[in-house]
C-alpha cells in the first residue's frame, strides 16, 4: 500500500505543476486551447508508449465498454483547458485549491455512493470532518 500512496503523492505533486506549466506555455505561445493541445499529443504519445510497452491488446476491448466511461476524455480535456485558461489570472495556487475542494467533495460521494465501481466507503460523520479539516488546510493555505 505504501508504493501506491507514494505514486498517488507524485500524482498530486504534478497537478500543480502541470497548472503552471500549461498556463505559462498558453500564455507564452498566445493560446490556452493549443497549449493544451500540445499537452495532450505529448499526453497521448506517453501513454501510447505505456500500453505498446505493457499490453495493447486490451485497447480492442474499448468497444466493450460502456459509453459512459468515456467521459473521462471529457472530464480531463475540461481540467486542462479550465487550468490553462484561469491559473494565469486566478493563480496557480487558487486555481488548485478550487480543483482540491472539488476532489475532496466528488471523491467523497463517488466513495459514499460506490459511483462508476468505486469500493464504498460511507460518508459518516468522522469521515465528513476529515474532509472538512482537510478543506479548511488548503483553505488556510492560500489565505496566508
Amino acid at each position: 500500500m505504501a508504493q501506491y500512496a507514494i505514486i498517488m503523492t507524485l500524482a498530486g505533486v504534478g497537478i500543480p505543476m502541470l497548472a503552471a506549466l500549461n498556463a505559462a506555455l498558453g500564455q507564452r505561445i498566445g493560446s490556452p486551447a493549443a497549449a493544451a493541445t500540445v499537452l495532450f499529443t505529448i499526453a497521448f504519445l506517453s501513454c501510447l508508449a505505456v500500453m505498446i510497452t505493457t499490453g495493447p491488446q486490451a485497447l480492442s476491448k474499448v468497444t466493450q465498454a460502456p459509453r459512459y466511461l468515456l467521459l473521462a476524455g471529457v472530464l480531463i480535456a475540461f481540467y486542462v483547458l479550465s487550468i490553462t485558461w484561469i491559473a494565469p489570472v486566478f493563480g496557480v495556487g487558487n486555481a488548485v485549491f478550487f480543483v482540491l475542494l472539488g476532489q475532496l467533495v466528488s471523491a467523497a460521494a463517488i466513495d459514499h455512493f460506490g459511483l462508476f465501481g468505486a469500493r464504498v466507503a460511507p460518508l459518516d460523520l468522522t469521515r465528513a470532518a476529515g474532509i472538512a479539516l482537510m478543506a479548511a488546510g488548503v483553505f488556510v493555505t492560500q489565505k496566508v
